[in-house]
């Protein structure tokens, strides 16, 4: 596996297109609400949305998406709720790995799927197995994921990979490879529908120099047209990484001549 750098260590390559996207899909129960409709309708409405922007990501070229499905705080949620996303994440998960596999996108899942039922973590093994050699798109799904889980449990394997380790001795270098996420670049762009905003214990680790987006469009209405908004938006950023502007400007120019 390779392993991508930390943006807090080096400089990483700015692109026109993000090569990663992570998404917090946010407003699907108010966009029920504000139909007079449940909310499990807005949960199933929004599964259209997801593959709409998993198909324009592919088109466009963008390399990985991150998509923050269930969190390790929507447990809390009412109980008929729950039921129904973990029969829709199953349904999902069977009807379009097949799909998934025929566009070439690999699917991961991230978090600890040790809650789910025993049916939806062999359809995950399964899923993933399935699209293991697909490379236009990998497309990734937070389920009973937590940015604080994932920084403790990355900790606690990398003290069982080097028992004798001493605190003074433990690094990025050491720690990033038991991430959740080390098989990808960090996000170069964090969008949120829904008009909330903050990040809500997603990604804790790898969102420190990615540019947030947010907007008040429900996600069930975040179509294609908002996507390339959120692209425009995010063509205009300055990635510093830590530099000033006058050394930015200069190394473009650099590379000009």
């Amino acid at each position: 596996m390779t392993i991508h750098p930390s943006s807090t260590l080096t400089v990483p390559q700015a692109s026109a297109i993000p090569r990663h996207i992570a998404i917090i899909m946010d407003g699907n129960g108010r966009w029920a609400r504000n139909r007079l409709l449940p909310r499990v309708a807005g949960h199933a409405e929004g599964l259209d949305a997801v593959r709409k922007i998993v198909e324009e990501c592919r088109r466009i070229g963008v390399e990985y998406l991150t998509v923050f499905a269930f969190s390790s705080e929507n447990w809390r949620r009412p109980p008929e709720e729950v039921s129904f996303l973990m029969k829709l994440f199953l349904k999902s998960l069977k009807g379009e790995v097949s799909k998934l596999a025929e566009n070439d996108i690999s699917l991961r899942l991230i978090g600890d799927i040790s809650r789910f039922d025993s049916s939806i973590q062999e359809m995950v093994q399964f899923s993933e197995q399935k699209t293991a050699g697909c490379k236009s798109l990998t497309f990734t799904v937070a389920a009973n994921y937590g940015g604080r889980w994932d920084i403790l449990q990355a900790m606690r394997q990398c003290l069982a990979a080097n028992p004798n380790l001493q605190p003074e001795q433990v690094t990025e270098e050491l720690l990033q490879p038991h991430l959740s996420m080390a098989y990808a670049p960090e996000p170069d762009l964090f969008i949120r529908t829904g008009g909330e905003q903050r990040i809500s214990n997603f990604l804790l680790w790898q969102l420190a120099y990615t540019e947030l987006y947010f907007t008040d469009v429900l996600w069930p209405d975040f179509d294609e047209f908002q996507l390339h908004k959120a692209f425009e938006w995010y063509s205009q950023r300055e990635r510093r990484f830590g530099r000033t502007s006058a050394q930015l400007a200069s190394k473009v120019m650099s590379e000009a001549v």
